[in-house]
């Protein structure tokens, strides 16, 4: 079986919206645990357009351009264009406080939701599906090599696309396109490249059982040619557009709607975190070596109810049980995770990938 997969900088357009929106998320929640957040970010060459709605105590004093301009330059635009100076932030944004008695409605749904879980039994990859997994740490691992390896005169924007075949347990073909500016040396950057993804690929073939780290023959380092213009500048972004990168890669059914931009008390982003929670701990118990999680909630809901659960071969896990061991409530979770900081790398990195976040801990 052949399973492809793909990850982004965080310089990518996209990526840059959603970490905005996740800035602006943690700083409502810093300000009222119970803030409410459903912000959209969208950016072309140098405009950043910012829209939604953000209510907590002191909103309207939110430094909003500050923060864009921050994102930008801790994405790597400090000496790329647009700059983080000479972006023009613009915004409708309805800003204030919470209406009377908004904050004790939280618990209920405002909103319907359909959202998928998955995990399986790989403890090494953080129970992710390796052709995920390994494309992030390629991701990460290539973007360290703007800072390792300044001669290569790498921008902020880039990603990388690969396949793996399951079967082999290697990967049968690699992709990278890196922002990299004319009449710097594209054999250096091949060669550094290279160098990287072997060195990574050996890292990684101690996570994951039966891993071949071999570097494929079709391997390719911007097979379209020069990739300088780039970020912003090359293509538009929006807030909400990688939600197979977010969640667990194009093999799994990512359900719901958008992560970044949305407080932990709206539906779509605290039924993600529940249903991986609850995908994750089946698979933590033995009962299964794969687990698909489907929950709903709708408008007035106050807790997610289980649509099903199903093993690797698509056979369906007794519901009930889990039902009375995971707490589905929509307020609980919210009180739990509003106060996470660091969202901006979660928006970039994604947010199963790390087995230090705190909806990742499995206690049963």
């Amino acid at each position: 079986m052949l399973y492809a997969a793909e990850f982004v900088f965080p310089g990518h357009p996209d990526k840059l919206c959603d970490a905005i929106a996740d800035a602006l998320v943690e700083e409502a929640a810093h300000r009222e645990k119970r803030a409410l957040c459903g912000i959209e970010v969208a950016v072309h060459r140098a405009s950043v357009f910012i829209t939604g709605r953000i209510a907590c105590a002191g909103a309207e004093s939110i430094p909003v351009e500050e923060i864009a301009r921050e994102t930008y330059n801790s994405a790597g635009y400090g000496d790329w264009h647009p700059a983080p100076s000479d972006i023009a932030v613009r915004t409708d944004l309805c800003m204030g406080s919470l209406n009377e008695g908004e904050a004790g409605f939280r618990a209920c749904s405002d909103d319907q939701s359909i959202v998928t879980g998955y995990a399986v039994d790989l403890p090494g990859t953080n129970f992710l599906p390796p052709e995920h997994w390994l494309a992030m740490r390629l991701s990460a691992r290539l973007e360290r090599l703007r800072h390792e390896c300044p001669s290569l005169c790498l921008g902020p924007d880039g990603k990388v696309a690969l396949v793996y075949d399951s079967a082999a347990g290697s990967l049968a073909s690699f992709s990278t396109s890196l922002q990299q500016r004319v009449g710097c040396s594209e054999i250096e950057l091949h060669r550094e490249v290279r160098a990287a993804v072997s060195e990574e690929l050996r890292e990684c073939a101690t996570a994951v059982p039966g891993f071949r780290p071999e570097v494929p023959g079709d391997f390719h380092v911007n097979g379209a040619g020069n990739f300088e213009v780039g970020g912003p500048e090359g293509d538009n972004g929006l807030s909400g557009k990688k939600l197979v990168m977010d969640a667990y890669g194009p093999r799994v059914p990512s359900g719901g709607g958008a992560l970044s931009g949305k407080d932990f008390f709206k539906a779509d982003r605290a039924g993600a975190v529940l249903a991986r929670r609850l995908a994750k701990s089946v698979v933590a118990t033995g009962v299964a070596s794969q687990c698909s999680a489907t929950l709903a909630i709708f408008p007035g809901d106050e807790a997610f109810r289980i649509v099903s659960l199903r093993d690797g071969g698509g056979d369906p896990i007794d519901a009930r049980r889990w039902s009375v061991l995971i707490d589905l409530s929509l307020g609980t979770t919210g009180e739990c995770y509003a106060a996470t900081r660091g969202l901006p790398a979660l928006a970039r990195y994604g947010h199963f990938t790390s087995a230090a976040r705190p909806w990742e801990a499995i206690r049963l």
